[in-house]
């Protein structure tokens, strides 16, 4: 490991990408702290505390990496930028001129994300009005509320989403990695120093006990490692390439395999699933003092069976919801028929296509359920454990699913230039001139 590490040091495009990627989120953490013109943080800090990590709001928060609590010029975070990018793809399996610009290639791609950055703007501004509302309504969190505050707050934090968008894209084009994933990953990893911190402490001032601070511990590396073993988890489908004779030439003739992930969803279920369970709690906390608040806060906060089992069950139905969109057997089953591949004992076609749906429903169900657990976990270790920090969940499926991507970009540069990755084992083996 200590030698790969070297190794890519070793190599200078790879030392310039790294270093301009580490330039650029060090950039992004700087602007976290400028805070938005006219909020006190200290009041809005003190809401979080109180009653907003588990709301709407905390959720936001956590994507944005604590900048909402702290009402910085980065309070949107790049959550427009996504919710843009989700509500594009989810279009391109209804509206047929969506589906057309992603078949045509790179300039239809150029077009895509033109819209993309079109559609955050408007999501951003609408956001941006919502947090204005949002704040205005707190006491003691806005100086001088009015119509001149509003538009303030809207114009900074749109540009803000600008400016993080920006950032983004110049990691994916002149770093390493995909930017917009690096951005989120440093926002929710930020946490994990101080809350680290804060576990010592307590260990250290007798709150935690020795024993219960190493079984956390364990729990926290076999915990990441089967999420990086679920991530990673694929079912390969054997295809076969008919030979086909072109000229004097023949084509063809080899075997491959398609290779369908157990989580071909990702983290979206989970976000899906927060956003709808959080939201009749986000507008409790508006009408306190009620019979129907204190019902809903009651039943739909963590810890409560209700909370679980609902939350789970979302889940689990997002997952097959978002895999049905972003999986498309009939297209693999046509572009299969199309090149002369087939699977062997399948004709193609339609029961190709069947083949394969048959197979996605098999595989996401597991795929699903671990994730589902996953997602319950913050709770029971806050509750039983007296974690003082946020572990699991979304925060970790997106930890994982970053850095592995990352890594393997980084790999495929030391293969490249012939030296030996971190998934491999062996002695530098030297460059090619």
């Amino acid at each position: 490991m200590l030698e790969s590490i070297r190794n890519v040091f070793k190599i200078p495009e790879l030392k310039k990408k790294i270093l301009f990627t580490a330039l650029m989120l060090i950039l992004y953490r700087l602007g976290s702290f400028i805070p938005t013109p006219g909020v006190s943080g200290e009041a809005l800090k003190a809401f979080f505390s109180d009653k907003g990590q588990n709301s709407i709001f905390g959720l936001f928060d956590l994507f944005v990496g604590g900048n909402f609590e702290r009402a910085s010029v980065f309070a949107l975070g790049i959550m427009p930028y996504i919710t843009s990018s989700i509500v594009l793809q989810l279009l391109g399996s209804i509206i047929p001129y969506f589906e057309k610009l992603r078949k045509e290639g790179a300039e239809g791609q150029k077009k895509l994300t033109q819209i993309t950055r079109y559609g955050t703007i408007i999501i951003g501004t609408f956001n941006a009005i919502g947090i204005a509302v949002f704040l205005q309504s707190m006491p003691n969190v806005v100086h001088s509320p009015g119509v001149l505050f509003t538009f303030t707050t809207v114009v900074t934090m749109v540009t803000g989403t600008m400016v993080i968008m920006w950032l983004g894209e110049q990691i994916t084009e002149n770093g390493i990695g995909n930017g917009i994933s690096l951005i989120i990953f440093a926002g929710i990893i930020a946490r994990y120093p101080q809350g680290f911190i804060q576990m010592f402490q307590m260990v250290k001032t007798g709150t935690m006990q020795y024993l219960t601070a190493i079984i956390v511990a364990a729990l926290m590396i076999a915990i990441t490692g089967a999420v990086i073993l679920v991530t990673e988890a694929i079912r390969k489908i054997n295809v076969q390439y008919a030979k086909r004779v072109i000229g004097r030439k023949i084509y063809g003739g080899q075997s491959t395999h398609i290779p369908l992930r157990v989580n071909s969803a990702g983290v979206i279920p989970i976000i899906f699933a927060q956003s709808v369970i959080m939201f009749p709690r986000t507008f409790a906390t508006f009408v306190p003092n009620s019979a129907v608040s204190e019902f809903i806060t009651r039943t739909l906060s963590p810890g409560h069976a209700l909370y679980t089992v609902l939350y789970m069950g979302l889940i689990i139905f997002f997952a097959y919801f978002y895999t049905a969109i972003a999986m498309n057997p009939v297209e693999m089953a046509e572009n299969m028929k199309k090149h002369g591949g087939y699977i062997p004992g399948i004709l193609p076609g339609k029961n190709t296509a069947n083949y394969i749906n048959n197979i996605l429903i098999r595989i996401t169900l597991p795929g699903a359920i671990f994730f589902a657990i996953i997602a319950v976990i913050p709770e029971f270790m806050s509750k039983y454990a007296n974690l003082p920090f946020y572990f699991g969940g979304t925060g970790l499926i997106i930890i994982v699913g970053v850095a592995l991507d990352t890594l393997k970009q980084i790999e495929s540069h030391l293969v490249m230039r012939h030296y030996d990755g971190f998934m491999k084992k062996g002695k530098l083996r030297g460059r090619s001139s």
